[in-house]
């Protein structure tokens, strides 16, 4: 039986896991039509547990509780418990898949069996969804984002089996080494103006830690920033979670107010995602100065093929959001100048260095270390690039996505954009029971990005006047 010690960075998300907040890594797919679900399970199998041998491995904790837990081969591994093939209620909506998606994420994964389970929901309309959940354990939200779209294939007819592939394949748990179009898809995705702020690291680690410095400095705004402000997008934390996502935004919309602003793809998102909730406190006399997100850094480069053992490669920066500013052109200027000073920062190679060590501590200190961390935030924002083009997972084409890393400690909220064949999505999970309407942040989101196109629009007229004197 295989067994391997597991490294100190995944130790440490294993043991945040809370009934409250969830390390569980959680991903909706959704299709216009039904998939062929035998495929699809061929499809998990050869692409997913045979690939990366952590999906067919539990986690054993050391005896006393002292030590890193251990990797080791599941004996009674069976896919057929970790594949669930349900239906939406009525009247099978986005809603209604919302809903459903809320209380799936809300349950924890057994620990007895390999901490992953995926989901195929009939009745979303004339078509499907499919909604996955990996333990953080495993790897970070971008690692978990290429294993996702590694299933996929660039056409519908590509990628299929014959009975001879499958029989040879049972014989042998190796990983499938075929080149697969959609993980290159990722990898030139992350590469897309904007993206690269939050995707996409330096270099190697060691050159985002080398000056001393700058690492003191960087150590120094990690441990050392005060709490965060009290507002009612803080409080105490439920069980259950609650989720909403925008229609697909299509980029080039959102590209031309940064070309017409002279910001970046990822600055105008930000600052959308900054006026919505400055707009959701306002409503509710909850107004604060700044808000502090919690923003995954990746450690990992894009270019190089995923290790078989995945495993957690990120750190994380601190980003003040400027909701108290009231011009929406002056919010996007200071977003653009706060994400141009986090580009090479070393925080988040220091901050994963602070992960390793704290995967080595016992739980109740652990506890406290992840709870002094999580009082400095409000909320987790990632931005994740996928696929350029649309993709085929069993041979269905993926309509849209979005996936939601999870938070720590006394964080209820979590807001995620992701884009995909040409569009963008954003989407919310928040406790139910400080934010038990995610979709007003939705809403909020849509009319910031409409505004902010008049924006652009009003800046190239002036642009234009100025050269024609």
């Amino acid at each position: 039986m295989s067994k391997q010690q597991m490294h100190t960075a995944d130790a440490a998300w294993l043991h945040m896991d809370r009934p409250t907040n969830l390390m569980v890594v959680n991903s909706v797919l959704w299709f216009e039509e039904p998939m062929d679900l035998e495929r699809g399970r061929e499809v998990v199998r050869e692409r997913l547990v045979e690939r990366f041998p952590r999906f067919r491995q539990r986690i054993v904790e050391p005896r006393g509780g002292l030590g890193l837990p251990v990797w080791e081969d599941d004996p009674n591994f069976d896919l057929d418990r970790h594949l669930h093939h349900i239906a939406l209620p009525a009247p099978g909506d986005t809603a209604a898949l919302q809903e459903l998606v809320g209380d799936l994420i809300s349950t924890p994964l057994d620990r007895s069996k390999p901490l992953w389970d995926t989901y195929i929901i009939d009745g979303y309309g004339k078509g499907m969804a499919h909604v996955s959940r990996m333990h953080h354990s495993i790897a970070d939200g971008i690692a978990l984002a290429r294993v996702l779209f590694e299933m996929t294939d660039a056409q519908p007819d590509a990628g299929i089996s014959t009975s001879a592939d499958r029989e040879r394949a049972r014989r042998r748990l190796a990983p499938v080494r075929r080149p697969l179009a959609a993980g290159a898809h990722v990898v030139g995705a992350a590469m897309h103006e904007g993206f690269e702020v939050l995707a996409h690291p330096r270099s190697e680690l060691g050159d985002l830690a080398g000056n001393t410095a700058e690492d003191a400095r960087a150590l120094a705004k990690l441990l050392l920033a005060s709490s965060e402000h009290e507002s009612v997008l803080r409080g105490q934390l439920g069980v259950r979670q609650k989720v909403a996502w925008t229609d697909g935004i299509p980029l080039d919309e959102v590209k031309a107010i940064g070309e017409a602003t002279g910001t970046t793809v990822n600055d105008v998102l930000v600052a959308a995602v900054t006026t919505a909730l400055r707009r959701y406190l306002i409503d509710r006399d909850s107004l604060v100065d700044e808000l502090r997100a919690m923003v995954p850094f990746n450690l990992r480069p894009l270019d190089e093929p995923l290790p078989r053992e995945l495993g957690n490669r990120f750190g994380l920066v601190y980003l003040q959001l400027p909701v108290g500013i009231r011009g929406p052109r002056q919010r996007l200027d200071e977003i653009h100048r706060r994400m141009n000073s986090i580009k090479r920062s070393p925080e988040g190679a220091v901050a994963y260095g602070i992960l390793g060590l704290i995967g080595l501590t016992p739980p109740q200190i652990e506890r406290r270390l992840v709870d002094m961390f999580a009082s400095k935030s409000t909320l987790v924002l990632t931005n994740v690039p996928g696929p350029r083009e649309p993709v085929y997972f069993a041979g269905t084409r993926v309509a849209g996505v979005i996936p939601w890393v999870p938070a720590g400690g006394s964080i209820g909220l979590g807001v995620s954009i992701f884009s995909y064949d040409g569009r963008v999505t954003l989407g919310i999970r928040a406790d139910a029971g400080i934010i038990p309407d995610p979709a007003a942040i939705i809403e909020a989101f849509e009319r910031a990005l409409a505004d902010m196109a008049h924006l652009g629009k009003r800046s190239r007229r002036r642009a234009l006047v100025a050269a024609g004197t």
